[in-house]
């Protein structure tokens, strides 16, 4: 039986995320600054509910990302990226981080944290450890070490991390509470634009763990192929960085009188197919993720062949865009 609400069967997600894009697109090249963060983007994602969209049908949420919102979630991300790659990094985190609830939590787990997530709480995915360290779970129930590469350190309140007993072993995940504005080093990240996503390390040490902050069982984290097969989603987050760049470089041409060259037509021909090839690549990931007939490796392998496929289509995009337009596309 349908327990969705009305208001729940009329939301429409890409159209959400089509409003935060235009507002996320004027605001992204302030925000690319050290210090800088997509606050008020991350609001509009509250405000117009694609933070509480994942929430499964059956819990009460517009379930987005269930079959057939898969592809529509594959269409927000792309709308989101396209209005800002930090943003879209940001989003992506939060999203795996609600799948992965949906998937390993108990049913209060599940009831307490896609509250907070309608409650307007951001969560995030932090897997990576120092080389040859790792965040561990002591027998005093605390925490002890740090997690790098944190995107939205310092802005995300619900932190799903990964644990283990030694570096290299299985991993064990927590959902970690966290307080708005928490110490996080962002010294060590200089991404070309990407600044704003506040990506860098967090502390943990001390930090008292209950029981009910943790979520599933040893390595469950590592199953496949939702593991490596969800690496759709960043996917699907980069084709929108490359559609918002080649429309840049696209609206330079036309607005200086160079659209005609017949030199700049051919590098804006190779271009558009660097971005058609990009799409189709993910609209399949997208279609092969959801084919329940298909092996877990099967799946893996060609979600892995999508992701290296649509970064080369980035870097050539980029690479013929910064040819054709380069004050415009070094902007973009």
């Amino acid at each position: 039986m349908d327990q969705r609400t009305p208001l729940d069967l009329a939301y429409d997600a890409v159209a959400a995320a089509r409003q935060v894009a235009v507002a996320a697109s004027a605001r992204a090249g302030e925000q690319d600054r050290d210090d800088g963060f997509p606050a008020e983007d991350v609001a509009d994602l509250a405000r117009l509910g694609l933070l509480a969209a994942l929430i499964p049908s059956d819990e009460g949420g517009a379930g987005l990302g269930e079959e057939p919102g898969a592809t529509k979630l594959a269409q927000v991300l792309r709308l989101v990226g396209y209005g800002s790659l930090a943003l879209g990094r940001i989003y992506e985190g939060h999203v795996n981080a609600l799948q992965l609830i949906a998937r390993y939590g108990t049913p209060a787990q599940r009831a307490r944290l896609f509250a907070e997530a309608r409650a307007g709480h951001l969560f995030g995915v932090w897997n990576t450890d120092p080389p040859g360290d790792c965040l561990k779970l002591g027998d005093d129930r605390r925490l002890h070490g740090v997690k790098t590469f944190a995107s939205g350190a310092g802005f995300v309140t619900r932190a799903l991390v990964t644990v283990k007993r030694e570096p290299g072993s299985s991993p064990l995940m927590l959902v970690v509470r966290l307080e708005p504005g928490c110490h996080a080093d962002l010294g060590g990240w200089r991404a070309h634009g990407m600044r704003a996503s506040a990506t860098g390390t967090v502390d943990f040490e001390g930090i008292a763990v209950t029981g009910d902050e943790i979520l599933g069982g040893w390595d469950d984290y590592h199953r496949q192929p939702v593991f490596s097969g969800g690496a759709w989603r960043f996917a699907a987050v980069q084709l929108g960085g490359i559609e918002a760049v080649f429309d840049a470089w696209r609206s330079h041409l036309a607005g200086t009188g160079r659209g005609g060259d017949p030199h700049q037509l051919a590098r804006l021909g190779e271009g558009a197919i660097a971005l058609e090839g990009a799409r189709s690549w993910v609209e399949r990931a997208v279609r092969t993720v959801l084919d329940d007939a298909l092996p877990p490796e099967r799946i893996v392998a060609f979600v892995n062949l999508a992701r290296l496929a649509v970064e080369r289509s980035g870097g050539r995009a980029a690479a013929r865009a910064a040819a054709g337009a380069p004050v415009r596309a070094a902007s973009a």
